[in-house]
């Protein structure tokens, strides 16, 4: 395994000062709640339709509902039924047959799992304009989760006042994290600057990032990343409406569309770099995708 001086990068804050040639050191790192998980034998994405489905449930809790079929909250939720059922298995909510699920109990039961029955703290990275709008938006509170501190690295930024709090520098970060046992911390910054925010967010005690940042962020074993990517679903998006503009005109996708030029000449494109089992990617995994 190279060290940062074998390099020539420094080490991230989080690096080991001495690497551990053990093989379980080498080992694919997994994320501490995919692990989690497993053991559970909750599938991932189960996990991630969960939040989906307590939307759901709130909404009947407004309409006072008190039952509902597996049928009627899959469609409310936008999933099939057996999907449903077997997302809610593994929570152990079977429902009773020919009356379906009691939504208040199942509403308990789904925050339960999501941890939303207790306060969770959390700080801000990137004071910009995502970041402005994220502290102002009051769904935070509603979900259990309280933003205790906002950071930039900007001195132009640092002192002024977002959403009823004070923006600190970075050099702040640590003393908050430790003060007030935040365990979460949000990314907004430019890309360029993600990974330095993350190092700074793990060196501090972070253990679960939610970044908006359009980086591929490396975070060491044990730290859970959410990448949201709103630029990457606009284009997707762009896909669909693009698909469906060639298709109204008749033909297949792209049939008469001028055909896009590629701008790498044959023979020069990149190969794809194989790792040895050594490579710092066993301490030091990237991440990025959430789904």
């Amino acid at each position: 395994m190279s060290t940062p001086e074998d390099t020539g990068r420094s080490a991230p804050p989080w690096a080991p000062a001495v690497p551990d040639p053990s093989a379980a050191a080498l080992q694919r790192a997994v994320p501490a709640a995919e692990r989690l998980l497993a053991e559970r034998g909750i599938p991932e994405a189960s996990v991630a339709r969960l939040p989906v489905y307590l939307r759901a449930l709130r909404a009947l809790v407004e309409r006072g509902v008190r039952t509902v079929s597996s049928e009627e909250l899959a469609a409310a939720a936008g999933v099939g039924s057996a999907k449903l059922r077997r997302d809610l298995s593994h929570l152990g909510s079977y429902g009773v047959r020919g009356v379906g699920y009691e939504v208040a109990p199942l509403v308990a039961h789904v925050s339960r799992e999501l941890g939303l029955t207790q306060e969770w703290r959390v700080v801000l990275v990137g004071v910009g304009n995502l970041g402005r709008a994220l502290a102002s938006h009051g769904g935070f509170a509603e979900r259990g989760t309280v933003v205790v501190g906002l950071f930039d690295a900007d001195p132009g930024v640092v002192g002024q006042e977002v959403a009823g709090t004070v923006v600190r520098p970075m050099a702040d970060l640590a003393e908050v994290v430790r003060s007030e046992g935040v365990c979460i911390g949000v990314l907004a910054t430019p890309g360029a600057g993600a990974q330095a925010a993350c190092d700074a967010l793990v060196a501090a005690g972070v253990t679960g990032v939610l970044t908006f940042a359009p980086a591929v962020l490396q975070v060491p074993e044990g730290v859970d990343v959410r990448k949201v990517d709103l630029a990457s679903e606009l284009q997707i998006l762009a896909f669909h409406e693009q698909r469906k503009a060639d298709a109204a005109r008749g033909g297949p996708a792209g049939a008469g569309a001028a055909q896009p030029v590629d701008p790498v000449p044959a023979g020069l494109a990149p190969r794809a770099t194989a790792h040895a089992p050594g490579h710092p990617r066993g301490v030091r995994r990237r991440t990025g995708v959430s789904r």
